[in-house]
């Protein structure tokens, strides 16, 4: 379970982060949008070192 969130992590990030801000921004404004943005990439980068595979 583990190796596919880490395999699908960067794709996720990828595809949510273009797709949720312009969307958020045009419905809710500016400042929200870029709360979105803050949050989405907070949490991607949180997963993305929680999940990483460090050479040993």
């Amino acid at each position: 379970m583990l190796k596919k969130f880490v395999a699908i992590t960067p794709m996720l990030g990828a595809i949510t982060f273009p797709i949720a801000v312009p969307i958020t921004i045009s419905k809710f404004g500016t400042n929200s949008g870029i709360i979105v943005a803050l949050l989405i990439s907070s949490l991607w980068f949180i997963a993305m070192l929680r999940t990483s595979e460090m050479p040993h």
